[in-house]
């Protein structure tokens, strides 16, 4: 049986939900100042040289600038366990244009996985590790062959 604090990190993990389906108006209430994002990026920069909301909005803003009639499911979960919310999601798009290398028509329907973990502090999330599969995404769209390489132009 749920726990008051699991329905509580389970409502929040729904407001985060909404984040990435471009409802800001919760950023502040979800997300710590010193917010920091623990990421592989595909440009070797540092996933956790900026902090806070700064970091995630602009992520954020770049995936509905390149999709649009995004849904996000939520798989599995989430799970809470102590201060850590942990969660497997599916996004299903259209692809609106922009990405570089991208070989797919304009309105290409795509769908990728991924999965969070966010730890808590004080009601708000003040970690986050994210594991998306974005090569599946690109290959679908035709910006790289698969795993091991650029698409063939």
């Amino acid at each position: 049986m749920p726990t008051d604090q699991t329905e509580q990190l389970s409502s929040l993990y729904s407001r985060w939900s909404e984040m990435w389906r471009g409802d800001f108006s919760h950023v502040r209430a979800i997300l710590a100042p010193d917010f920091v994002v623990h990421q592989a990026r595909p440009d070797g920069s540092d996933s956790e040289a900026i902090t806070g909301p700064a970091r995630i909005l602009p992520e954020i803003e770049q995936t509905m600038a390149a999709f649009g009639d995004i849904t996000i499911t939520v798989d599995l979960g989430p799970i809470v366990d102590g201060d850590l919310i942990a969660a497997r999601w599916t996004m299903r798009a259209a692809y609106t244009g922009g990405i570089p290398h991208a070989t797919a028509p304009i309105g290409t329907r795509i769908a990728f996985s991924g999965h969070d973990i966010l730890r808590v502090a004080d009601g708000k999330f003040v970690e986050y590790w994210t594991c998306t599969d974005m090569l599946d995404g690109l290959a679908q769209l035709g910006a790289v062959a698969g795993p091991n390489g650029p698409a063939l132009h």
